[in-house]
């Protein structure tokens, strides 16, 4: 009986061997089988060329003439919208570079002042507006006059990446510069970058509008403004 009892242990023992080791391999199995899906789904574009928001500099270069001696209309105009996203609340310095050892050294020197009633005529306080000289590198040049200020910006990285062949799609992915320009151009047209980070708190509302509307709804009425602009008669 003891021989007996043994080796029916030894079988119940066999049969759960089998059956974790059937297991084992039906897992296996799957965990492949999702390798192999999930690895033939192309990248996100937006994970390759994600859409960062931060401090960066922003800079234009105005063109002086060696003849010129106060800021031309143009240069006013092009000025005052470069400033129309300055936020007066950040606190940031507006730094004003004007050439030196350029043949229009004098003429910049000139104009700069001017730009910088320009700036302040923006809403910037003149505290913040900063002039200083750069080396133009060369006396027979005529350097710019550089504009720049720090901002929150929403940008993502350089495009144009081309590592691989187009024409190497065997694993089913698209290729380095997918997406890039479409985030660029999103980055671009977003008006405030904290947009991206989050939603705004929610407005007040306009307690007489929202009385009127839910006096109309409550009479069963018809406002003015849609009998006006449908095209059924009620």
């Amino acid at each position: 009986m003891a021989i007996k009892g043994c080796s029916m242990r030894i079988a119940v023992s066999a049969r759960a061997v089998v059956l974790a080791t059937l297991s084992a391999a039906l897992l296996a199995g799957c965990a492949n089988r999702d390798s192999i899906h999930v690895g033939s789904i192309p990248d996100d574009y937006r994970t390759n060329h994600p859409i960062v928001v931060g401090e960066r500099e922003r800079n234009i270069d105005l063109p002086v003439a060696s003849s010129a001696h106060k800021v031309s209309r143009e240069q006013a105009q092009v000025l005052a919208g470069f400033m129309e996203d300055y936020d007066v609340r950040s606190g940031a310095a507006v730094r004003i570079l004007v050439p030196y050892g350029s043949a229009n050294a004098g003429a910049a020197s000139a104009v700069a002042a001017q730009m910088a009633d320009v700036i302040g005529r923006q809403g910037v306080p003149y505290s913040r507006i900063l002039v200083n000289s750069y080396d133009a590198g060369a006396p027979d040049v005529s350097a710019p006059i550089r504009v720049s200020y720090t901002a929150v910006t929403a940008s993502v990285g350089k495009c144009g990446r081309w590592p691989s062949d187009l024409t190497d799609t065997a694993a089913n992915k698209h290729y380095a510069n997918f997406g890039c320009a479409y985030q660029n151009n999103l980055a671009a047209q977003v008006a405030n970058p904290y947009d991206l980070l989050g939603p705004r708190k929610t407005t007040e509302i306009d307690p007489e509008n929202r009385a009127a509307a839910i006096g109309v709804y409550k009479n069963r009425g018809i406002s003015r403004e849609f009998n006006s602009q449908s095209e059924i008669e009620y």
